[in-house]
């Protein structure tokens, strides 16, 4: 029963990894279209990463 405890937590990872990519991009996307708003991006991006974080390790140690 070990094995699809491996795949669960190597499917998490690949999908906070790519929740993090798209979080970052969209982040810089935003910062590049409206510098002036940099600092109120910046700081909707640090929750929103921080919150997938979260839920990644609540994932990682219920599994």
């Amino acid at each position: 029963m070990e094995i699809p405890k491996i795949i669960g937590s190597g499917l998490i990872v690949i999908g906070v990894g790519i929740g993090l990519g798209k979080i970052g991009a969209a982040a810089l996307e935003a910062i590049a279209r409206q510098p002036e708003q940099s600092g109120k991006i910046q700081t909707a991006m640090l929750i929103a990463a921080a919150l997938v974080e979260g839920v990644a390790f609540a994932a990682l140690f219920a599994s």
